[in-house]
């Protein structure tokens, strides 16, 4: 995890906490905590964290990309109403220009295309019945 990811997304009071060590996203839907050093023996939970956390979110809005405000239920009506999403394309476009910012607006610190990929295939998945979407 880079330390210029937490920096932007952690809450003033949760950023003072902030240590010198090395950090780590937890990705596990269920666990409060987002980041995390064991090294430091330091935690910081969804409510230090500035933005809502895509993969630890239940309700709606569920954010998917932060640097063009893509968010679940976009890809679910756009797929809901044409079978398909323009969405990836759209992302992917925006990447190649340049005008993303992973780095500091995604609390992965990662590029969002493998979870929009992850839900667009799921959706289809879902909406053939189970069936493979190729």
């Amino acid at each position: 995890m880079k330390r210029v990811t937490m920096e932007h997304l952690l809450t003033e009071p949760a950023l003072a906490r902030l240590m010198n060590a090395a950090y780590f996203f937890c990705p596990t839907p269920t666990c409060p905590v987002v980041y995390f050093s064991n090294e430091a023996d330091s935690y910081f939970h969804k409510g230090e964290v500035k933005v809502r956390v895509g993969i630890k979110e239940t309700e709606d809005p569920v954010p998917l990309c932060y640097c063009f405000g893509i968010t679940k239920q976009m890809v679910l009506e756009e797929i809901g109403a044409t079978g398909r999403t323009t969405i990836p394309d759209f992302i992917k476009a925006q990447v190649k220009a340049g005008r993303c910012a992973c780095e500091i607006k995604n609390p992965s610190g990662r590029c969002c295309l493998g979870m929009v990929m992850h839900v667009v295939f799921a959706t289809i998945r879902s909406k053939a019945g189970g069936q493979s979407a190729g």
